[in-house]
């Protein structure tokens, strides 16, 4: 951090970004005959991994931003929860948009490395589950070892988004909805939506899952391309029985775990925050960066924040 922002205050702040290829947009017209039934699972007796993390913002002003990371992981089986995290501290310099993807590429790598320890404890019965889509290798993705590691042991990898913006049927619509609209109400696996494409750096093939028939809510779920010999059923349906958490209903609880375990209190974050500005202080570092703070954050103010992880922007 001090060097980083030491730099900053010597040479200025780093202008433009590299063009980083956004996910490309996927446009199908649903189709019935692609709408697979879930079964009840049996008795399971597997591991169910899944890794999220999150960024709270500490402290930023217009040309550079000091972010805390927390990688959390939690692990479901026949409802025994495990649990752990790692935090971290980065700080960004750039424009608040060169920030913001730096940011991403940063808690894909985390989630990376996070996944990749716990595959220490699993076996070919085990599941891992990523937060996102399934693209891996190079900037703003998972890394490709991951996959390999997994492909290695045949752990089952499956990537759940909570969002799917990219998906729309043949008009430009919402397909996850469409699907939705198409299908019975039960629980369902839509397959294939879009087969991978390395070439694309897609490593799965995209499917929409619905997994409580009490739930409205169904999702995209890319299944990694070394487990489609599988029968897609017979893989898919033993996610039922991690998603009927009323928390979270029709979403796997173990990714709702590490979602909710990668987020910090306010008292953990003013620690840190009073850490920081210690720490800038013995450089001194901290009474130039206070004031370019006060002179991009008059509008946090007027919303009431008083600092910034009170108002998330990057």
């Amino acid at each position: 951090m001090k060097q980083s922002l030491s730099r900053y205050l010597e040479k200025g702040r780093v202008a433009g970004y590299e063009t980083v290829r956004e996910e490309p947009s996927i446009a199908v017209k649903p189709a019935i005959s692609n709408i697979i039934p879930l079964k009840r699972p049996e008795a399971i007796n597997m591991n169910f991994f899944a890794v999220d993390c999150s960024t709270r913002t500490l402290k930023r002003a217009n040309n550079w931003g000091i972010y805390l990371f927390r990688a959390s992981y939690a692990t479901v089986k026949n409802r025994i929860v495990d649990w752990g995290f790692e935090e971290t501290i980065r700080t960004i310099n750039g424009e608040p948009h060169v920030r913001r993807k730096l940011l991403q590429e940063i808690r894909l790598q985390l989630e990376s490395k996070m996944a990749l320890r716990l595959l220490s404890r699993a076996d070919e019965n085990d599941y891992i589950l990523l937060d996102g889509a399934s693209y891996f290798g190079g900037e703003r993705k998972f890394n490709v070892l991951l996959y390999d590691e997994c492909e290695k042991i045949g752990v089952k990898l499956l990537a759940i988004s909570k969002r799917s913006p990219m998906l729309h049927d043949e008009r430009g619509r919402d397909l996850i909805a469409a699907t939705y609209m198409l299908a019975p109400q039960e629980s369902w696996v839509y397959y294939p939506v879009k087969t991978a494409s390395i070439h694309d750096h897609l490593y799965g093939d995209v499917s929409i899952i619905k997994l409580s028939p009490e739930s409205p809510r169904a999702f995209r779920c890319d299944i990694m391309s070394f487990l489609t010999g599988f029968d897609v059923e017979k893989l898919i349906s033993p996610l039922r029985g991690i998603s009927g958490d009323p928390r979270c209903l029709g979403y796997p609880v173990a990714l709702w775990l590490a979602h909710d375990f990668s987020s910090v209190s306010a008292s953990k974050l003013l620690e840190y925050h009073v850490k920081v500005e210690e720490a800038l202080a013995e450089a001194g570092l901290l009474e130039v960066l206070r004031h370019e703070e006060i002179a991009s954050n008059f509008a946090d103010e007027l919303h009431g924040a008083k600092y910034a992880f009170n108002r998330e922007l990057d």
